[in-house]
C-alpha cells in the first residue's frame, strides 16, 4: 500500500547520521542512518507507534508530533511544510509566521505596481498598499494613527461609503462572503478568525445572513467596477496571487480594463 507519509519519514530518518543527531553511532549498523528506535527515542513516542506510522497503520501524529520529527529530523523549511501537508495537519509554526504581517520586502513590490495593489493576510487585514490604491480605496486604507489594522470585511459591511464606491453592492457583498470562507477554510473556528467572524456577524445582519448560507467560491478574480466620488465610474480586472512563501498573504492587483 501507498504511504506516503511514512515513506517520507523513513527516507529522511535513513539519512540522517547517528552524529548528526546527537547519538554515538559505534558499531556495525544495517540501518544507514537512525533505526526506528533511535528516532522513537528522540521523539519520545514507542519504537511500535513509529513501526506503525511508518507502515501507515492506523495511528495520527499530532501536530505537535510532526513539529518533533522535523525537528529531531532536522527538515528545511520546505520538508517541514511537506510533512505537515502529507499529514493534512497545519503547522504551528506556519501560523505564528503568518501572523507577523507583510516582510519589510513585499511593501517595496506592491509601490512598484503602477495599478492599484494591496496585500491582505488571512483575516483579510490590508499589510500593504500603494498610493493608486489608497486612492480608490480612501475610506478603508485612509489608515489614522491607533485606527485598527484596516480589514476589507469590515470596511465592505460597516462603512457607509462602501455601498456608494463598490457597483452592485449586495452581488459583490455575497461573493465577498462565499470568497472568505473558502479562504479561511479549517482556520474559520480558530483565533483570531472566529473573533473575527463573530464580530462581523454581531455588527452586521448582511455579513451574518451570508455567512450562514456557507456558500464557498474560488477568490479568481474578474471585473471590478467603481462609483467613485470623484473620479466617477471606474472598471478595472482584478487579478489575486498567492505568495509563494506565504501562503497565509494575497496579492491583490486592479488592473484597468483594456477597451475593446
Amino acid at each position: 500500500m501507498h504511504n506516503p507519509l511514512g515513506e517520507f519519514i523513513r527516507a529522511h530518518r535513513e539519512r540522517l547520521t547517528p552524529a548528526a543527531a546527537g547519538l554515538p553511532g559505534g558499531g556495525r549498523r544495517r540501518t544507514p542512518g537512525l533505526r526506528r528506535e533511535e528516532l522513537a527515542q528522540l521523539c519520545e513516542v514507542s519504537p511500535t507507534w513509529l513501526t506503525w506510522l511508518e507502515q501507515g497503520r492506523e495511528v495520527s501524529p499530532s501536530a505537535r508530533m510532526l513539529a518533533r520529527l522535523a525537528q529531531v529530523l532536522q527538515l528545511s523549511p520546505a520538508e517541514r511544510g511537506y510533512l505537515f501537508g502529507l499529514a493534512d495537519k497545519l503547522d504551528p509554526a506556519h501560523d505564528a509566521a503568518a501572523d507577523s504581517g507583510a516582510e519589510p520586502g513585499l511593501a517595496a513590490v506592491v509601490e512598484a505596481i503602477a495599478a492599484p495593489a494591496y496585500i491582505l493576510d488571512r483575516q483579510w487585514d490590508a499589510v500593504a498598499w500603494n498610493a493608486a490604491a489608497g486612492a480608490l480605496f480612501a475610506p478603508w486604507l485612509a489608515r489614522l494613527d491607533g485606527a485598527p489594522v484596516p480589514n476589507l470585511l469590515r470596511f465592505m459591511f460597516s462603512a457607509p461609503e462602501a455601498r456608494g464606491l463598490i457597483v452592485d453592492w449586495p452581488d459583490r457583498a455575497a461573493r465577498l462572503v462565499a470568497e472568505f470562507r473558502a479562504d479561511c477554510g479549517r482556520h474559520a473556528d480558530q483565533a483570531p478568525l472566529a473573533g473575527l467572524i463573530a464580530g462581523l456577524a454581531r455588527d452586521s445582519a448582511d455579513f451574518q445572513r451570508l455567512w450562514t448560507l456557507r456558500n464557498v467560491v474560488g477568490r479568481e478574480g474578474g471585473a471590478r467596477r467603481f462609483q467613485h466620488p470623484q473620479r466617477g465610474a471606474l472598471d478595472f480586472e482584478q487579478v489575486t496571487l498567492h505568495l509563494a512563501k506565504r501562503h497565509d498573504l494575497k496579492l491583490v492587483m486592479l488592473l484597468p480594463q483594456r477597451q475593446p
